[in-house]
């Protein structure tokens, strides 16, 4: 391909600065998406002389024309690559449909909706997405409007591991009922083999969305919102790229209590591209000593020829290649208790349990159950019981200026401990952890549009990653450092003890010599009697972080949902009281508009 040109001076000539962003965005795309967004910049250009954000246009050539509006919050890219396919299907379907994710929804548009279709996930103990925080306070408050006009549908991602499992979908269908509207689809609530309840929803949906709508939407008509580029690669998801392994490095001392590693893989031939922020999607196999385990816990022979859903294979592959071993589920729980038979475990499963059920989820795997209730599995029962084996999301621990666009690096903390009596595994981190050096593994790249670098060089950051929650700022800095940019870099990291477990350590002094990293505040909480969290660290330096904030720095944090990202929350919460003079509401306030803005982002699991 010919290298990039400058183009011939305009009358109103960019800055320096935005032609250097024009042009790395134009590098590399293919003539057809060139050509896609010079339309795309023109209609832009058109909506802003008429004061109309691009966002919230209407369909052209039909502003008044009834439409399907498919609003979506994700975590981590789940939700959105489900509301992205809808809104191909509806377009395919002759429907004028408008996909927008839900921090850049119109919320003074809900009241002049007629069909919307909600995809949503829900992320830990019951919470929404970051980009649908404001979207779902908003429905669930005093301030939104009666619905008696609209038309809707939702669908609903979750982890059946945890106890509030779908809730956030959950909430936004019986809220959007009682404030008057009218389901066209029931709920659907996918689990994390997401395609087998959201495909056959996805069909029911439309097609009662195609009947209300059809006949007022001309086929012709498309969505004035553009959303994404189209796809250079051919491998995806459901088509991965097999990636050779360059390195595999154990980057912490002998003595640690945790295995992590550095794994650098080979993209060449694959297409695919990422940048700062993205994750790299894995499909692992389980552990071969799990399976054993497993194949001993049921008394049963892995060579056995197994069938099930029009497939055959033997017992041991379906455990060990297709089958989730390391993660308890309600449905696999309930599908036990009918097997044993054993009393205590049907009555955990009951609604007024519940505590007891999230003690039993997080504290045990399937095969723990497989030893405390014994129970006469047949195979293919067995393998119906177990949901599919799913990827594992990965925050890429690189940037493509400084190591290549066809090599990515990941940072892979080992799953490995006791309890009752015996060892247990995760099956993701123990794969990668073992894989060898030119062998291949199964990837794809998850794009993570909400945890990106700003746009603008001269504005300061500030990383909060303990443990592999540093991987994605490994790749920040490499890539500031490679663009120049002027902002201040500000990392805070945390982990156990500073001679065993600070990962990247060299590299982290080298930034700091050279100037690519500004700060470093580093948290090691068993290195003194008192124990000592990047949380910690955010207060004693409250003060100078807030007016770095103020100043207009983006804040990350990436890591630990359940545990550090509340924790650091709660920090932010306490330094926007002590050093801003805010009020704990006016503080929620102020942290909340940082979300919205982009200013605050978090990629946390």
């Amino acid at each position: 391909m010919n290298a990039l040109v400058a183009p011939e001076p305009l009358p109103v000539a960019l800055s320096a600065e935005k032609a250097a962003l024009l042009a790395r965005l134009a590098e590399g795309l293919a003539p057809e998406e060139l050509y896609w967004v010079a339309a795309w910049s023109a209609a832009r250009a058109g909506h802003s002389q008429r004061g109309v954000r691009l966002a919230d246009a209407a369909p052209a050539g039909a502003p008044d024309a009834p439409r399907l509006t498919i609003v979506y919050g994700s975590q981590t890219g789940n939700a959105k690559r489900l509301a992205e396919q809808l809104a191909a299907r509806s377009e395919s379907a002759g429907l004028a449909v408008r996909l927008v994710r839900a921090d850049a929804y119109p919320q003074r548009e809900l009241s002049k909706e007629t069909h919307l279709l909600l995809v949503i996930s829900t992320q830990g103990e019951g919470e929404p997405p970051d980009d649908a925080r404001g979207f779902v306070e908003f429905v669930a408050g005093k301030r939104a409007p009666r619905l008696p006009g609209l038309h809707y549908a939702v669908l609903g991602l979750g982890d059946s591991s945890y106890p509030q499992f779908c809730a956030i979908g959950r909430q936004l269908d019986a809220r959007l009922a009682e404030l008057g509207a009218t389901r066209f689809a029931p709920l659907g609530e996918a689990d994390v083999d997401i395609d087998e309840v959201a495909s056959p929803w996805s069909v029911r949906a439309l097609e009662q969305a195609r009947g209300a709508l059809g006949n007022a939407a001309p086929a012709a008509t498309r969505s004035a919102t553009v959303h994404a580029l189209p796809a250079r690669s051919p491998h995806s998801r459901e088509q991965p790229f097999h990636a050779t392994v360059l390195a595999n490095q154990r980057i912490v001392s002998r003595d640690s209590e945790r295995a992590v590693h550095h794994v650098e893989l080979s993209l060449q031939g694959s297409g695919l591209r990422y940048a700062p922020g993205d994750a790299i999607g894995l499909w692992p196999t389980n552990p071969p000593v799990l399976v054993e385990q497993w194949l001993q816990a049921v008394r049963l022979d892995g060579a056995q020829e197994t069938s099930h859903q029009g497939r055959t294979l033997p017992l041991a592959q379906w455990l060990g290649r297709e089958r989730e071993l390391t993660r308890l589920t309600r449905g696999f729980v309930a599908a036990h208790a009918a097997a044993s038979g054993h009393a205590d475990l049907m009555r955990v499963l009951r609604k007024e349990n519940a505590t007891a059920f999230a003690e039993l989820l997080s504290g045990h795997q399937p095969i723990d159950l497989l030893r405390r209730y014994r129970a006469a599995w047949r195979a293919e029962d067995l393998v119906a019981a177990l949901r599919p084996l799913t990827p594992r999301l990965y925050s890429i621990a690189s940037s493509p200026r400084a190591v290549g666009e066809e090599e990515v690096h990941l940072t892979v903390a080992r799953v490995e401990y006791e309890a009752f009596g015996t060892p247990h595994w995760g099956a993701a981190s123990t794969f990668l952890s073992m894989v060898d050096e030119d062998a291949t593994v199964p990837v794809f790249v998850e794009s993570n549009d909400r945890f990106r670098l700003p746009a603008d060089g001269a504005r300061d950051i500030i990383m909060i990653g303990p443990g592999t929650g540093v991987a994605p700022f490994r790749a920040f800095t490499q890539d500031r450092r490679e663009t120049g940019a002027r902002g201040r870099n500000w990392l805070v990291f945390g982990n156990r003890h500073f001679t065993r477990d600070f990962l990247y350590q060299l590299e982290w002094q080298e930034a700091r010599r050279s100037g690519a990293l500004h700060r470093l505040d580093l948290a090691f909480s068993r290195d003194t009697a008192q124990k000592v969290y990047v949380q910690d660290r955010l207060r004693e330096q409250g003060r100078e972080l807030y007016a770095w904030l103020q100043g207009g720095a983006h804040l990350y944090v990436c890591g630990d949902a359940n545990h550090m990202a509340r924790d650091v929350h709660a920090a932010l919460l306490d330094i926007a009281v002590a050093h801003g003079g805010h009020a704990p509401d006016a503080a929620r306030a102020w942290l909340a508009d940082l979300l919205t803005q982009g200013r605050y982002a978090r990629d946390v699991y």
